[in-house]
């Protein structure tokens, strides 16, 4: 990828289980449609067709089997079906891309959690992303806890495989986040996500307006 070209703004959203990523991203979205700024609202795995069928068997509940590797494998070649049919083509055309989750999760949950390694997921998908990074992600930062029983208290919420993973993954994940925070501390923003989610939205749009969109 020319990394030279004009080209839109990457906006990505991470978090762990029950974040509320997919509740502020649609109020961003929102926002940024109020502001009349052209943008594409998307996620991972999935977005595009190829992607939410991937998307289907890496959550399946009843994948229980999957190896450690072969998950990381299948986020890889979703996101990279989903990068060239969906999100490339929106930032060439100068469009902002809003997108639930990025290469991120897959360092956290695969690389970290998982122990596959960090800088050996992100090999991984080098080949996938082709150095390719969003200009900035917010981490909606929460106690596992907090995040996992607002899942189990919400009828609408998709219960996935990594729902059903132990209290214990999910302190890992956290962890990883933190980690990554310390590595990415040029793009990635930390949000405390136990407040309301207006409050996420607020704070989100105040780092957006003095940063990414300060001159749009």
């Amino acid at each position: 990828m020319n990394e030279n070209r004009v080209r839109g703004k990457f906006i990505t959203l991470e978090g762990g289980e029950g974040s509320g990523k997919t509740t502020v991203i649609s109020r961003l979205s929102a926002y940024l449609d109020r502001r009349s700024l052209t943008h594409l609202l998307t996620r991972e795995p999935g977005g595009i067709e190829i992607s939410e069928k991937i998307r289907d068997i890496i959550l399946d509940p009843h994948n229980t089997a999957m190896d450690a590797r072969t998950e990381a494998l299948l986020y890889a070649a979703a996101r990279r079906q989903h990068l060239v049919e969906k999100v490339e083509p929106a930032l060439k055309a100068g469009n902002i891309v809003l997108c639930d989750r990025f290469v991120d999760s897959s360092l956290v949950y695969q690389g970290y959690a998982r122990g596959l390694g960090i800088e050996e997921v992100w090999n991984m998908n080098q080949f996938a992303i082709d150095s390719l990074l969003p200009d900035v992600t917010f981490y909606l930062d929460i106690e596992p806890e907090l995040g996992l029983s607002r899942i189990a208290a919400s009828m609408e919420r998709e219960v996935n495989r990594l729902d059903l993973e132990g209290l214990a993954f999910h302190h890992k994940v956290r962890e990883g986040y933190r980690k990554l925070v310390e590595l990415y501390s040029d793009r990635m923003i930390v949000i405390d996500a136990s407040q309301t989610p207006e409050q996420i939205e607020k704070d989100i749009i105040q780092a957006m307006e003095k940063g990414i969109l300060k001159d749009l």
